[in-house]
């Protein structure tokens, strides 16, 4: 088995994005009761996972933490829970929040890969997203954190915006890529009810990007960037060769994880565990000694087994065909999927094209 990641959570931003659905809260009166809170849970697992060799920062915003709070957060973890090194220490940043200050103390504490949200490079997309920077403040950020010196430098970018055109997103990667990042994520919009996203488009005041756009951005972005050499190794994720991200590898892999922090899902063997979401919850449970798990399953083979399936029609890597060795009808359901371009066999291996990552999500009910 691989060694395990840690994922931290970090529940705090100045502003909520319209788009986002990740649990966050604005105002930072809570961060010193939520840094005392992770310290307790992070004791709570001291000798349950063994080493870990990934950490990854991510929230939420992590880069709104005072300086003092970001190396308090980082000899916490150290102190607290085994590493293995080398480990791969990401923290995801927001453009306004960077200067050389800022990323000195990131290296100061360790941090060896920085994830940038840049999301666009656009004005007008990024008043849409409801972000804070402006394209002067993403560009110098990109800037900056090139010259720092980590060793993988990535970022976040969203395509299938209202009203984008495929040559403004080809735009906007060519302008990132000018900053020569060593990874990449490029997600699509995607709307969630509960978001001030989700009600405008429930109010018809905002119109979804169509299946067939969103098809269009989807392969050119994958053309694009495999022209520039970086490897499409999973839907969303595009790396320089020695730059993929270990820690989001695990995920897919279905390598054990531990997450901490309000809301922190974590993994191992068949069981899955998840906290609550409530960041007053979460320092009141702990305050008085207790777990602040608010559910857990316990996976059965055959979800074991879809979970497999789902996850790895997400990646290059694909899924071993001794899987489903024993599917019936198997022969032809190959020579189908084959025939029409959405995978490729190699290496004991089904394997899916990049076509084939559009159907992602159905795949795995070719093989059930």
């Amino acid at each position: 088995m691989s060694d395990p990641g840690l994922y931290v959570h970090v529940p705090f931003c100045r502003s909520k994005c319209a788009y986002c659905g990740f649990v966050s809260q604005t105002g930072l009166a809570a961060v010193p009761s939520w840094l005392k809170a992770l310290e307790k849970e992070a004791s709570l697992y001291k000798d349950v996972f063994g080493a870990f060799d990934t950490l990854f920062i991510g929230g939420g915003t992590p880069t709104v933490l005072l300086p003092s709070q970001l190396d308090s957060l980082a000899e916490c973890l150290f102190r607290e829970l085994p590493f293995k090194q080398p480990v791969e220490f990401t923290v995801e940043a927001n453009p306004d929040d960077l200067d050389t200050g800022t990323l000195a103390v990131l290296k100061d504490i360790g941090v060896n890969r920085l994830s940038l949200g840049i999301q666009s490079l656009e004005e007008k997309e990024l008043a849409f997203l409801g972000r804070r920077h402006s394209v002067r403040q993403a560009e110098r950020a990109l800037e900056l954190a090139a010259r720092s010196g980590f060793g993988s430098l990535s970022a976040d970018l969203i395509y299938g915006l209202p009203g984008q055109t495929l040559s403004d997103w080809l735009e906007t990667l060519k302008r990132v890529l000018a900053f020569e990042p060593d990874h990449l994520s490029c997600y699509q919009l995607t709307v969630e009810r509960h978001t001030p996203l989700g009600r405008m488009v429930a109010d018809k005041k905002v119109k979804k990007a169509r299946a067939k756009q969103e098809r269009e951005l989807f392969l050119a972005t994958s053309q694009f960037l495999e022209r520039e050499s970086y490897l499409h190794y999973e839907i969303s994720n595009f790396a320089r060769p020695g730059h993929l991200c270990r820690h989001n590898l695990k995920y897919w892999n279905r390598s054990p994880y531990l997450g901490l922090g309000p809301s922190a899902h974590s993994f191992e063997g068949d069981a899955r565990w998840w906290n609550t979401p409530s960041v007053r919850s979460y320092c009141l449970r702990l305050s008085h000694g207790l777990a602040p798990v608010r559910g857990k399953e316990i996976l059965s083979q055959e979800k074991r087994i879809m979970e497999s399936l789902l996850l790895g029609f997400r990646t290059m890597q694909g899924i071993e065909i001794d899987m489903v060795r024993e599917v019936s009808g198997l022969d032809s359901r190959m020579c189908h999927l084959l025939d029409n371009g959405l995978i490729v066999v190699r290496e004991g291996r089904i394997i899916p094209t990049r076509e084939g990552f559009l159907y992602a999500d159905g795949l795995p009910l070719l093989f059930t």
